[in-house]
């Protein structure tokens, strides 16, 4: 067989694996959005309802902040970036989730605190001294100025934004978390994961924003790659705010799907930067590292924690598998195949596909079991909660849609070549 031949073939198997892939995808996302689209509108008050069951039914009316603006964010960013989303329906039901967000979130307007849990009328019941509520607050705001162009949205996100800003890097108090003389100075990579990704939500197409927090994303940056410790043999979850490791169960503590997560906002940011020694790095620390030892090398997928020592982890559910390490997984490997070409990393984002489309997606009411035991059987049967909401799923489908549609572009059409036909380029040679 000749070399020109075999390139062809081995260009149609991938073309069709590709193809394949961005049918089902497209296809779920359809059924997922459906989903939330059915059952969690709330008609009266304005926001959604995110505890539903199996079928969808609403079994508290309970509203999670973090969720509302979670899922403006998603129906906006579909809204915007799918011709086939674009319907009234679908802005509508996130304007009113904003103006519910603009009403209540807030626990004492104008200061800039949010609540984490509201009645279905939208009175406070429980604050977190967290960021979170406030940074999905940003995240919803800053889509519905970019659907509606209303700048009343935008200068919320912005000054949201720079209420964040000024908790995490001057003066944390306004969370209200005691400081405490026993408790050890410890960082969550979760601060800085989140703070780029608002980093990169807020610059997106806006080169002044993006010049205002280009330092900000630096610093995140660098403040994420600082829980890669161990010689560069383990990613923590914590570490001591000058980037040592940490004693005892809170040094060790693993999180393979946050690893995951971060590094596809890393990869993200480096790409932005055009910054390919980062590039690798982060693929290689990231992205294989927290695979190789995350996944279950009997029963598949990711485990939820880890220890680093390889001591049985504290937390009950530690050997759970849950739906957002498995969408984040799918991100990583299809971003960093995107980005560099490696096969290695194709293999691994079909490798989570299939054991993720196989074991979460509920075939006969749609959208995913959020839930798993190690062995990969349904442990609850709800398909939204506290933590669970319109996001990880659909952020993760139409964010692969839009990869798996770009690596197909890459790839000429595929008539027969002849005797004189120039071989074609393979996606993965012509990423590189």
């Amino acid at each position: 067989m000749s070399g020109g031949l075999r390139v062809w073939q081995d260009m149609d198997k991938e073309r069709e694996a590709l193809q394949a892939w961005k049918e089902r995808v497209e296809q779920e996302l359809d059924r997922v959005v459906a989903f939330w689209m059915e059952h969690s509108h709330d008609q009266e008050h304005g926001g959604f309802f995110t505890c539903l069951g199996r079928d969808g039914q609403v079994y508290d009316d309970l509203k999670y902040v973090w969720l509302q603006g979670r899922q403006v964010w998603m129906y906006c960013r579909l809204y915007r970036k799918f011709e086939r989303f674009r319907s009234p329906e679908l802005l509508d039901s996130a304007k009113a989730g904003g103006e519910f967000l603009l009403r209540f979130a807030r626990v004492a307007p104008p200061g800039k605190k949010c609540a984490f849990v509201l009645t279905r009328d939208g009175q406070p019941i429980k604050v977190q001294r967290t960021i979170f509520s406030e940074c999905f607050y940003t995240m919803a705001m800053n889509e519905l100025w970019r659907v509606t162009g209303e700048a009343r949205y935008q200068n919320e996100a912005v000054g949201m934004m720079d209420q964040i800003v000024y908790w995490v890097r001057e003066d944390p108090s306004g969370l209200g978390r005691p400081c405490l003389p026993g408790a050890p100075a410890s960082e969550s990579m979760a601060v800085p994961m989140m703070l780029l990704n608002l980093v990169d939500q807020l610059g997106e197409a806006d080169e002044e924003l993006a010049g205002t927090y280009a330092e900000l994303g630096d610093w995140c940056a660098q403040r994420i790659l600082q829980h890669v410790q161990r010689d560069g043999q383990a990613v923590l979850e914590n570490v001591s705010e000058d980037g040592g490791e940490l004693s005892g169960c809170l040094g060790r503590h693993q999180n393979p799907g946050h690893a995951l997560e971060a590094g596809w906002f890393l990869l993200r940011h480096a790409i932005r930067k055009g910054d390919p020694e980062l590039r690798a790095r982060v693929i290689d620390k990231f992205l294989l590292l927290p695979f190789r030892s995350g996944w279950d090398p009997d029963h598949g997928g990711l485990f939820y924690f880890q220890d680093a020592d390889g001591l049985c982890p504290t937390q009950l559910e530690w050997a759970m598998k849950l739906w957002w390490p498995h969408s984040e997984a799918m991100i990583a490997f299809l971003m960093g195949y995107s980005d560099s070409g490696d096969p290695t990393l194709l293999h691994l984002f079909y490798q989570v596909a299939e054991y993720t489309f196989r074991q979460f997606r509920d075939p006969e009411h749609g959208e995913w079991f959020g839930y798993l035991t190690r062995e990969g059987k349904v442990a609850l049967t709800i398909k939204g909660g506290p933590f669970k909401g319109c996001f990880h799923v659909p952020r993760c489908l139409a964010m692969c849609e839009e990869m798996l549609g770009a690596l197909l572009g890459r790839l000429a059409p595929a008539p027969s070549p002849g005797p004189g036909c120039p071989a074609a380029v393979p996606a993965r040679q012509a990423a590189k």
